[in-house]
């Protein structure tokens, strides 16, 4: 400082009036050391240097610092450790809920919000209204089918000519086929009004002459028994499926697989012409599309895992349908062979 004043003996000098306009005049204190920084000041306590005038000063033995006044008044901020604002939905306690959704860590359920609630479609009067539509459908493909199945079995004439012309089977098993792929792989065609309606009509008329053709070359008892043991089962299943707990539904990838095998069978069978091997072939087939039946009935019902939508009747009674008419071929078969 000494050098300073030596260099600008002008400038420096406690005198000058430039000196005391910036600097202020010199205060009492002014060379005691700096306070200790590792002790907090207590709370409430102003800063010891550059405290406009009104305020109070430091501590003992600190005097005004020799800077220039703020042109504004600092702000008073209360005295006390900051308080956390309090976060909606996120208290304290961790293992407290996080929310309507949250139960710990634990990710909220589908079920909770609002998007994922039930359509109308799962309405109990929009189901009991389609279960209703697909049974009154599938009751008039039944009596169509088996009103052939009595033609053919009972009128002479009628097995006389379909036993002349096989080629009427091939035919309308190429209908047949056709109708099938096109109801079961063409969602918005079998929901178009009424064109469902005339495709299952062509498949059931279809399916149903090449029914009745399968029964003309076989007994009349035998035909009369497999139909009753058809309406037996099938009645039975339905039933054990709207009170069953078990979800059939979730069997389905198993089924397929099964009915794979089933028709690889069948290809066996062709070859090896064996009374034995067709009996037991016609059971498995039989149990196979029992167990389909039970799982388009559940699909039907919506009271499981899996479910059809109200819009897809004509799929419905499609599925009841062909299982049932499987199910009465593969036991007519099976009571033939054992009657032999």
């Amino acid at each position: 400082m000494s050098q300073d004043k030596n260099i600008y003996p002008g400038l420096m000098g406690e005198n000058n009036p430039l000196h005391n306009n910036v600097y202020g005049p010199p205060q009492p204190g002014f060379g005691i050391p700096p306070p200790n920084y590792t002790q907090p000041a207590p709370y409430g306590q102003p800063a010891p240097y550059g405290q406009p005038p009104g305020f109070p000063q430091g501590g003992p033995g600190f005097g005004q610092g020799p800077y220039p006044q703020m042109p504004y008044p600092q702000a008073p901020y209360p005295a006390g450790p900051y308080q956390q604002p309090a976060q909606p939905g996120f208290p304290g306690d961790p293992n407290a809920s996080m929310g309507d959704g949250y139960h710990g860590d634990v990710p909220p359920s589908y079920y909770d919000n609002e998007e994922f609630t039930n359509s109308g479609f799962e309405d109990k009067s929009i189901r009991q209204a389609f279960i209703r539509k697909v049974f009154l459908v599938l009751t008039v493909q039944l009596m169509v089918t088996f009103s052939f199945v009595a033609v053919f079995t009972f009128v002479d004439d009628a097995k006389l000519f379909v036993r002349r012309n096989p080629w009427t089977y091939y035919v309308s098993y190429a209908i047949f086929f056709v109708s099938l792929i096109t109801l079961s792989c063409c969602g918005e065609f079998r929901r178009k009004h009424p064109w469902n309606l005339v495709a299952l009509s062509i498949l059931t008329l279809s399916l149903s002459y090449m029914v009745g053709m399968i029964a003309s070359f076989y007994d009349t008892e035998t035909v009369i028994m497999a139909v009753g043991i058809t309406a037996v089962v099938c009645f039975t299943v339905v039933l054990f499926s709207l009170q069953s707990k078990y979800d059939f539904t979730s069997c389905r990838g198993v089924l397929f697989v099964c009915l794979i095998v089933l028709l690889l069978f069948s290809i066996l069978c062709i070859f090896i012409r064996h009374r034995i091997l067709h009996i037991v072939y016609a059971s498995l087939g039989a149990l196979l599309f029992t167990c389909f039946l039970a799982v388009d009935t559940q699909l039907l019902l919506g009271n499981k895992k899996l479910a059809l939508s109200p819009e897809e009747y004509i799929f419905a009674a499609l599925n009841l349908y062909t299982d049932i008419i499987n199910i009465f071929l593969y036991i007519l078969a099976i009571v033939g062979r054992s009657r032999e």
